[in-house]
């Protein structure tokens, strides 16, 4: 589910033994905040315990409500930059959190810079009210320092802001902290670090004009605050100037920038990338683990956290181009959200909750074996290996309709999330597919008995084959030749029944609406992807290309490409599915076309991608959930998140076209 608006509709209950119960489960609230019944996450491996030791460890901007807070992991200390607003008559604020894109009145404008890996390096900027500021951090050793600097304002309010430096621990860890002349002192007790761990922090609030703790301003725990008339520094173990404080920042700066610039024609995109993932990678205490859910701003309005189904596995896609431990962090802990029905749920939010009725696109076999590919832990299939399999096994059994596959929603799954009426309903089915409100399902008819659509869906299919042969060579790698076999033989049925949805007239594979008999002639991306599973003959690809997908009347333009053809009259809407502009959709298009022989072709589309992810993180250091069509914007509409990681697979699209290009002249 990637929207916030829920379509009401009438569900028709599915009776399931008692209908008493059933009624009961439905309508009965629960007296914890937590799922019941919900499977929690199991044991973890050995190596991936010690993947998440060494995520989970220094400064970083951990805490997800903040992106101006640094936590010291494992011990939970954090320093929470806030900002007051002062004045003389009336109209005093406090910004104590601060998150990148968002857009209530009056909001504070987060422009975020650059963000290494592993914090070593962090930059962003802040506009709110009347002043703009920008707040640094790097790492000294074990160390941090941070140098908050005020910038130009266009307008200019009478009095300086203050800044505050807020010291306390977080996540119900034990520490005590403790003040003494120019001092604060924290001490960690928690059982997780072996030593009493303590830490030291200094101010140069001396160079400004001070508060000396006395500040009017709704901050919990001891804290540093100075008058911003001039840049503020902190710094943590020994008491810093400010000239050593950006001695060290310019330092750790000048490494992530000769890091990146190590990538060669890639530079730009592993910029993005890395300070896409950076920013939205926090830690989650509830489960004791890192992870990248889509956007703070997601998690937050979640409770604290949410992953979405292939949203994370992309997430997990993206990381691999730096940071191994990530991209494995978050392939393993969506798997590790798997339903006691056996599926990847189609999100996995704060107090365990979970889509119990319905999962999301089956692309998490082509992200294992792909980051497998690249770093070759065989520990790494082990541990995916399982609830891939499951996973697969469920569509099949859950999913199918006549020999293919259709989206669903199984209502009567327990336990039931009470606060969404989508399970269940058709909705609930569409979903599912992780195109909420895509044209392509307006008059597809759900089934209340099966609990799918009556609608052979060529995307799913084709998502499916591939997570199929994908499989099939984890189990090869791993030596199970049973279950190699059982996915090779599903990957062969699924094929066959997807060849009959070719329309040799319209030149693509077409949907099927199974109720009525009739194909469905709304073109979307997903009725590319029969190439993302090698399902497609070269002459079929070859025809797709050339009618559909380079005709600017359908998908081709400036910008590429559209989640409806251009001349769908839904297209003109441009909401949501409904014509705007998905990077996963162009990433799942350009593995199909990197299957086959068309170079020209794959360049350009991959071109293409970049120059609209380019436009806007250039402009504003955005990441669109999704984009524009026709403006090649994504800062139209309040519905597209400004800064959700998969924007960044439209760039990642033309990273892997420079690697596959430089390969080749090697």
């Amino acid at each position: 589910m990637k929207t916030i608006m829920r379509l009401r509709m009438a569900v028709i209950a599915i009776l399931v033994g008692s209908a008493g119960l059933w009624l009961n489960a439905q309508t009965t609230p629960l007296n914890t905040r937590m799922a019941p019944g919900q499977p929690g996450t199991g044991p973890r491996s050995l190596q991936y315990s010690q993947v998440q030791q060494r995520l989970a460890r220094g400064w970083n901007t951990w805490d997800t409500h903040s992106v101006t807070t640094q936590v010291l992991l494992p011990e939970g200390l954090a320093i929470q930059v806030g900002m007051k607003h002062n004045s003389t008559e009336w109209g005093d604020a406090y910004l104590g959190d601060a998150l990148i894109g968002r857009l209530e009145k009056g909001a504070e404008v987060v422009t975020p810079g650059p963000h290494s890996w592993d914090g070593s390096y962090t930059d962003l900027s802040i506009a709110w009210r009347e002043h703009k500021w920008r707040i640094q951090s790097a790492h000294e050793g074990n160390d941090l320092v941070m140098l908050v600097s005020p910038l130009p304002s266009d307008t200019k309010s009478a009095l300086p802001q203050t800044v505050v430096f807020t010291v306390n621990y977080l996540w119900n860890r034990p520490g005590t902290v403790m003040r003494r002349e120019g001092v604060i002192d924290a001490g960690s007790h928690s059982e997780s670090v072996k030593d009493a761990s303590r830490v030291s922090l200094f101010c140069t609030c001396e160079s400004t004009t001070t508060h000396s703790g006395n500040i009017n301003a709704p901050v919990g725990g001891l804290h540093f605050a100075a008058d911003l008339v001039g840049p503020v520094g902190l710094s943590t173990g020994r008491q810093r100037s400010l000239g050593e404080i950006r001695t060290a920042i310019e330092k750790q700066k000048t490494a992530y920038e000769q890091s990146v610039q190590a990538a060669g024609k890639n530079a730009p995109i592993v910029d993005a990338i890395e300070t896409t993932l950076g920013w939205d990678t926090i830690y989650d205490p509830e489960k004791e683990r890192v992870i990248s859910p889509v956007s703070r701003v997601w998690s937050v309005s979640w409770g604290g956290y949410v992953l979405f189904d292939w949203d994370t596995f992309f997430a997990a896609t993206l990381a691999g181009i730096g940071d191994k431990d990530l991209a494995y962090a978050n392939a393993l802990e969506i798997l590790r959200e798997e339903t006691a029905q056996g599926f990847v749920p189609n999100y996995a939010r704060s107090g365990n909750w979970k889509s119990s009725d319905r999962s999301e696109p089956p692309v998490g076999a082509i992200t294992v074996l792909g980051l497998y590919e690249k770093f070759h832990d065989q520990w790494f299939l082990e541990d995916a290996f399982p609830p891939l399999l499951r996973w697969n096994r469920w569509w099949a059994e859950h999913r199918d309709i006549q020999g293919y596959l259709a989206w669903g929603s199984d209502g009567q799954n327990q336990p039931a999330n009470l606060d969404d009426d989508s399970r269940g309903t058709r909705q609930g089915a569409i979903l599912e597919s992780g195109l909420d409100n895509s044209p392509m399902y307006d008059d597809s008819t759900y089934n209340q008995q099966s609990h799918v659509l009556e609608y052979a869906d060529v995307g799913l299919m084709s998502m499916y084959i591939a997570d199929c042969d994908a499989l099939a060579k984890i189990a090869d790698e791993l030596g199970k030749a049973a279950e190699a076999k059982e996915l090779k033989d599903r990957a062969a049925r699924y094929r066959a029944k997807l060849a009959t949805l070719w329309d040799e007239q319209s030149g693509i594979f077409l949907n099927k609406d199974l109720h009525t008999g009739q194909s469905n002639k709304r073109l979307s991306p997903t009725n590319f992807y029969p190439m993302l599973a090698h399902a497609a003959t070269p002459e079929q690809a070859k025809t797709m290309v050339e009618k559909h997908l380079m005709n600017p009347e359908e998908f081709w333009g400036q910008w590429v490409i559209p989640a409806i053809e251009r001349n769908d009259p839904a297209f003109k809407d441009q909401n949501y599915w409904r014509g705007r502009i998905w990077g996963p959709m162009n990433f799942l298009v350009y593995l199909g076309l990197a299957n086959y022989k068309d170079p020209d072709a794959r360049s350009a589309f991959a071109q293409k991608s970049y120059d609209l992810f380019l436009k806007e993180w250039k402009e504003n250091g955005h990441v669109h959930e999704n984009y524009n069509a026709t403006l090649g914007t994504g800062d139209d509409v309040s519905s597209s998140d400004r800064f959700y990681h998969w924007g960044a697979l439209l760039g990642y699209v033309e990273y892997l076209e420079k690697s596959a290009a430089t390969e080749a002249t090697e």
